[in-house]
């Protein structure tokens, strides 16, 4: 019985090990799928860099938890930080039982690749030369490029301007330019996913060209505190501060964070002392202004706004149709409608990040299903990120507005006339309720006077009729969806 036992359980663990196997096997045929995606909708350098160093982990049964592993920790935080929500769709297309990624280090490899300075030097640090290789990733003659610590698609070329960014967008180019800028630091100021950081990374791509040899640093003000904390645990302040103070171009992202923290807020003051004293170049980015960041020292409030403070304003409707129209050069051939950029462009207003991810997720979406990008699919597939973005816009609203637009009395919305200096507007009050609230025809019918459903459905017709084939209509149109959502 003994010999029988033990060799059903010997069956039961080859069976085990034969299931592994399959499993490792389908999801190394699934990652292929999927990588070959990712090639295609991000470009050959960037999924070389990011995406084909991935490697697939195990997968929780109980919990759905993917594991992908990566060689080093900024690697892994970077595609944490910029594709995690793209991965993560992608499996759970190809795979419906996985339910959440978890991108880590791979475990035998903590440690980051030794790195020589450019003089031959190794770190003094034998751990973490994360600073390093934020800055550099490899270092030669040339001196740090920007090959890790700047993203290569974001460039002055792919920045898309308008009236909300145009100060920004040229005072960041007049940083990088060859000849010495006018003023220094620069700061740049705007809300969350407004395009700061890819003014950061522009100027440090663009600086780069104009100047070849330069050493560069791009870091977050958490990195370099926590850059910090560690030279302070290791006594190697000595190290740190020349390697900070080496750099031609210093671009710290986030400056908030480094609220409260005296002994980083020092070491950062005495930095750019010194950088401007040898007339180097910095640029910092904040989501509030200098004056407005609480608990920092007054020297170095003084000098970060030493400087020129540009605000990047929040993007209006054109600057967020532009910039969706310049984003869907990289998936030609495919093609979305002119109604699914006007409707994101409508509704995603938070932060251009958000509105640029939306159609990211859609576009990812309709490839990985095979399904045509139409409005239905996006006002399915981007619930989360619509329902965050909607300000509730009352019919009670719209009616105001379009009156005082086109001048006639509140009371002509519900009347029965049948004038067209009465007619159209109120067609038009009807098309807005439809295009801007969540309420159904009858609802909006009752509104209106109590019109039917059909009547409402065919104002609306008529007006995206009338948009298409009239200039006029649609520019009136337009300026009421900009006076609403403002």
């Amino acid at each position: 019985m003994d010999s029988i036992s033990s060799g059903n359980q010997a069956a039961r663990r080859n069976s085990g090990d034969g299931m592994e196997d399959l499993e490792a096997i389908n999801l190394a045929a699934d990652w292929s799928d999927i990588s070959q995606g990712l090639r295609k909708d991000l470009g050959q350098q960037i999924h070389s860099q990011w995406i084909k160093p991935i490697q697939v982990g195990s997968l929780c049964e109980e919990t759905g938890t993917l594991e992908l592993y990566l060689p080093t920790e900024f690697s892994a935080n970077w595609v944490n930080d910029r594709f995690h929500d793209r991965l993560s769709l992608a499996w759970k297309i190809a795979r419906s039982e996985v339910r959440q990624l978890r991108i880590t280090v791979h475990p035998g490899r903590r440690k980051l690749p030794e790195l020589s300075l450019a003089d031959g030097r190794r770190p003094a640090n034998d751990g973490d030369t994360s600073m390093i290789a934020v800055a550099a990733g490899t270092i030669g003659d040339r001196g740090f490029t920007s090959s890790v610590g700047l993203d290569p698609s974001l460039t002055f070329a792919a920045f898309v301007t308008g009236e909300a960014n145009v100060l920004a967008c040229n005072a960041a180019q007049r940083m990088a330019a060859s000849q010495a800028p006018q003023f220094s630091p620069l700061y740049l100021k705007g809300a969350t996913g407004q395009g700061k950081t890819h003014l950061l990374h522009a100027i440090g791509h663009a600086y780069l060209l104009a100047h070849p040899r330069a050493r560069i640093f791009y870091c977050s003000a958490e990195r370099f505190m926590v850059e910090f904390v560690q030279a302070l645990k290791s006594n190697q302040t000595i190290e740190f501060k020349a390697r900070l103070r080496s750099f031609d171009l210093l671009l710290v992202d986030d400056i908030q964070f480094i609220i409260g923290k005296a002994s980083a807020q020092e070491e950062l003051l005495y930095t750019i002392d010194a950088l401007l004293a040898e007339g180097k170049r910095l640029v910092f980015a904040a989501d509030r202004a200098p004056q407005a960041l609480d608990g920092v020292e007054p020297r170095l409030l003084s000098r970060l706004s030493m400087g020129l403070v540009a605000d990047i304003q929040a993007a209006d409707i054109e600057l967020r149709r532009s910039i969706l129209q310049s984003k869907l050069v990289r998936f030609a051939p495919l093609e979305v409608p002119e109604d699914v950029i006007d409707f994101l462009a409508r509704t995603i207003t938070r932060n251009v990040r958000e509105l640029v991810g939306g159609l990211n997720k859609l576009i990812a979406y309709a490839q990985l299903t095979g399904q045509q990008v139409a409005l239905q699919l996006a006002e399915e597939q981007l619930t989360d990120i619509l329902s965050a973005n909607r300000r509730r816009i009352t019919i009670d609203e719209i009616q105001r507005t379009v009156c005082q637009f086109y001048r006639i009395d509140r009371a002509e919305m519900g009347s029965k006339r049948r004038a067209r200096a009465v007619v159209r507007p109120r067609q038009v009050a009807m098309y807005l309720a439809k295009v801007l609230t969540p309420r159904s025809y009858p609802e909006i019918g009752r509104k209106f006077g109590g019109r039917d459903h059909s009547t409402v459905i065919h104002a609306v017709r008529l007006i995206e009729d009338l948009r298409q084939r009239d200039a006029d209509m649609d520019g009136d149109v337009r300026s009421l969806l900009r006076q609403l959502e403002s």
